[in-house]
């Protein structure tokens, strides 16, 4: 209850910075003409009716697995984050088309300085609005919200890059290059575009596996192997097969087990599960970890299989 309060807090302050930064923005990008300005404006739209949604339905994150539902509702983020994906994809490929069109027209001038300063300005704010997020972070473990850090990481960084790109750009005119001035903004803006493409596509990838349950990426997977393998090993069970799928937040490891003597005592295997849940929960957050033991039939089968 208290992370998922938590979690909501974060969410609403992400939505009101991510307003308030698109409303200026679109002002910003009236008055000065910029194609920059205004795919940022529109990126950040975009991003607030994503983070809306996400705060009507954050309560279902947080309510507890039961027969009916034996994955929870965890599917359900990983849905949205492919919603997210394609929108951000459709956004930042339609805006990238006006812009590609705008050069072809001839471009447009802008004053650098000025866009100079409204980013400078936005990026300190951004830093601001970041590390209150990730303070408030430290006890929730919820891709929606790791997603908004990134998104906040990522503006810092574009805002950085725009306002020293235009304040370099105010001395264009003093240079053999200047007939590029007029077509400086919509480079950077086609600049912005192929660097959101990548983010974009691979948030878009880890949704489409989540909803699908495959496993996670290679690295968390050994961890896991790694972590779980070491607590067995001081105990008689033999690791022979790990079952490792993600679901939005919550991961779930099913760990198949033989053992060399005819008989298993409960408790053992009751202490075991506990400490494994326990060292991957500290790693990895929301997790549920179970020992299964396999019979010599299943054991063939899991190993051949690998």
């Amino acid at each position: 209850m208290i992370s998922e309060r938590r979690e909501k807090r974060i969410l609403m302050l992400s939505f009101i910075g991510g307003l308030l930064f698109a409303v200026a923005e679109l002002i910003f990008s009236i008055f000065s003409h910029s194609q920059s300005v205004l795919m940022d404006a529109v990126y950040d739209a975009t991003e607030l009716i994503f983070i809306a949604l996400i705060l009507f339905l954050t309560p279902l994150f947080h309510k507890p697995i039961s027969e009916e539902h034996p994955y929870g509702y965890f599917q359900v983020e990983s849905i949205f984050m492919i919603v997210k994906g394609f929108m951000m994809l459709s956004v930042t490929l339609g805006v990238g088309v006006e812009v590609i069109t705008s050069i072809f027209s001839g471009g447009n001038s802008v004053d650098g300085w000025e866009i100079s300063v409204f980013q400078m300005i936005l990026g300190t704010a951004s830093v601001v609005i970041y590390l209150i997020m990730k303070k408030m972070n430290r006890a929730v473990s919820s891709p929606t919200v790791h997603a908004e850090l990134l998104g906040w990481k990522l503006d810092i960084a574009y805002s950085a890059g725009m306002a020293v790109a235009f304040f370099a750009s105010t001395f264009l005119e003093k240079t053999p290059i200047a007939f590029l001035a007029p077509y400086f903004d919509q480079v950077v803006a086609v600049v912005v575009m192929a660097l959101m493409l990548p983010e974009s596509i691979k948030m878009l990838g880890g949704a489409i596996k989540d909803v699908f349950l495959f496993p996670p990426d290679e690295q968390t997977v050994e961890t896991i192997k790694e972590t779980c393998t070491q607590i067995l090993d001081q105990s008689r069970f033999e690791p022979v097969f790990f079952d490792i799928t993600r679901t939005g937040r919550h991961m779930w490891v099913a760990i198949y087990f033989k053992i060399s003597e005819d008989s298993l005592e409960i408790q053992e295997l009751q202490r075991v599960s506990q400490i494994i849940n326990q060292e991957v929960g500290k790693a990895f957050g929301n997790c549920t970890c179970e020992l299964i033991l396999a019979s010599q039939v299943s054991v063939s089968a899991l190993l051949n299989a690998q």
